[in-house]
């Protein structure tokens, strides 16, 4: 496996370059460039092309290390409830805001992702962490609901949320930006009741969750 050229020798200067060329490229796409190259990044950083492109040889690497750094495995506070509508509400306002905070760089890697590379490599843009916040908010309804497919259903959460919901939402559909949350969680719940509907059908009367009491 080849080793990153900021790994080989006076580490912390490279290391420093590289942040540099992350920085130049975050605040270019905040500034409205779609898909910044490396030669532009480099001219931003101020930084010789030559050197930037030892550290990110395509500009499909650059977007990618300019994606968000977002490396926790939840959302949800230490305090968290085991109401899992609640914790599917908490996760759904914390995911709008990173999308919301970090919207260039998320649309610039969704057009990349939606690239066919010319270089030989994958796509490898997606990560795929909602997923996992979202499989952790559901977290108690294995307990009390066994037989729901609590991995399929952050599958379908996600698919419904995310940047990909934000650039319809607001490109095609005009819904303004301070709405985003509000519609992301909105959807989220509608599709945990269409699961704990389903689980009930499948198999009797089943235990609603706390956050669902009352509501028919």
């Amino acid at each position: 496996m080849p080793v990153p050229y900021e790994s080989t020798g006076r580490s912390r200067q490279k290391l420093r370059t590289r942040e540099a060329l992350i920085k130049a490229a975050r605040e270019l796409l905040r500034g409205g460039a779609p898909e910044p190259t490396v030669e532009e990044v480099a001219e931003a950083a101020g930084v010789s092309r030559t050197t930037a492109y030892r550290y990110f040889p395509n500009q499909r690497s650059l977007v990618l290390a300019a994606h968000p750094e977002t490396m926790q495995h939840s959302l949800l506070p230490a305090d968290a409830p085991q109401d899992p509508v609640a914790r599917l509400d908490l996760t759904m306002a914390e995911f709008a805001r990173i999308v919301l905070e970090w919207e260039p760089q998320l649309r610039a890697a969704l057009r990349l992702s939606l690239t066919a590379p010319t270089d030989g490599e994958g796509p490898a843009l997606r990560q795929g962490r909602a997923i996992g916040w979202i499989e952790d908010a559901l977290v108690p309804l294995r307990d009390t609901h066994p037989g729901l497919d609590v991995s399929r259903l952050a599958v379908a959460i996600r698919a419904a949320t995310g940047i990909e919901s934000l650039v319809w939402l607001t490109d095609v559909a005009g819904v303004p930006r301070s709405e985003i949350p509000g519609r992301m969680s909105w959807t989220a719940r509608a599709l945990l009741s269409a699961a704990l509907a389903d689980a009930a059908g499948e198999g009797g009367q089943a235990e609603r969750p706390a956050g669902e009491a009352g509501r028919s």
